[in-house]
């Protein structure tokens, strides 16, 4: 059996997102973060199902931790090196964001416990009125009317759903969807979002990532949720693959790429089409309205869950 070397880094709310996307560079297939502010509002949710062990948050640290697993091979230098290197660049290139220490500390462990690492975090989750979040280890829990499980293990690349971000985007996709839609997610990530809409009642999806580790992962995923006749996951920048107009398109990125898209987005979107945009810091949120408002999106809602914030805004054509 192989060992594995965890590497945590230490950094905040804000910076966990760009400090993971150092080992997603590096092939990296998975990463776990633990961050106090998730597991206290995942308690406050409604909807949200308690399965917590206390334990967790007790001995949880007071910084947000990005935690990614490398295997204790000869290819682990050079990796190591490397996300050593993107992440002292991120501390100079911080955007003004308080992104923490980025300290980095390396545990070796048995491939036995990663595994169980995994399962000790990723517990299912009800994100939305309707949607359920479970990982393939756990057994299937009862539903109600209209409720879907979105399986979803989180090995297999990048998001597992229930960070901020992505739920808020699927509580939006939820609410404003309409059965037989057609939309696109940009940026897709495993394809979360794009899974969630069929799920929810879209004819079919389009789903865009220029990470080819993200392609597979979508193509993955809507194999284990049953639609892979219904999703087309291409390989490519943003809006450049995409061809024709969508009833709803989703990004879950970050400001300054979701400013880039408002800029061409009316030419994709069917007349009264949804965008649905999130991955926003608070800070940068008078920008995206900007921008949405000069490219001829009006802001239907403006919701915030911890320090992200998303928008869903109409075409007004």
């Amino acid at each position: 059996m192989m060992d594995w070397i965890e590497i945590t880094v230490s950094t905040t709310t804000e910076g966990a997102d760009m400090a993971a996307q150092a080992f997603y560079e590096e092939g990296v297939r998975g990463v776990i973060i633990e961050d106090p502010k998730d597991v206290e509002l995942a308690q406050q949710e409604e909807h949200s199902w308690d399965y917590f062990d206390e334990s967790i948050l007790t001995n949880m640290s007071d910084d947000v931790l990005v935690k990614a697993y490398l295997c204790s091979d000869a290819s682990f230098a050079d990796k190591y090196a490397s996300i050593k290197e993107k992440l002292e660049h991120l501390s100079h290139q911080s955007y003004g964001l308080d992104i923490g220490t980025l300290e980095i500390k390396l545990t070796t462990i048995s491939e036995e416990d990663w595994a169980n690492n995994w399962k000790k975090y990723y517990k299912p989750m009800k994100i939305s009125d309707r949607v359920i979040i479970k990982p393939s280890w756990e057994p299937m829990p009862s539903l109600e009317d209209g409720e879907v499980v979105l399986e979803m293990d989180p090995g297999m690349a990048f998001g597992t759903g229930t960070h901020e971000t992505t739920s808020l985007c699927v509580d939006a996709i939820d609410r404003y969807i309409e059965k037989g839609a057609d939309i696109a997610d940009i940026g897709c990530g495993t394809g979360v979002l794009a899974v969630a809409a069929i799920l929810l009642g879209a004819e079919k999806a389009t789903a865009v990532d220029i990470d080819s580790n993200a392609v597979k992962a979508t193509a993955e995923n809507a194999r284990r949720n049953h639609v892979e006749d219904r999703l087309e996951v291409i390989h490519g920048n943003l809006l450049d693959p995409v061809k024709g107009r969508y009833d709803m398109i989703i990004a879950n990125i970050i400001a300054d790429v979701i400013i880039q898209l408002t800029e061409s987005i009316g030419s994709c979107l069917k007349p009264k089409g949804l965008f649905i945009a999130s991955g926003i810091i608070r800070e940068r949120l008078p920008d995206v309205l900007e921008a949405m408002r000069t490219a001829g999106l009006e802001a239907l809602e403006i919701k915030t869950k911890g320090e992200w914030t998303m928008v869903v805004c109409k075409l007004n054509a």
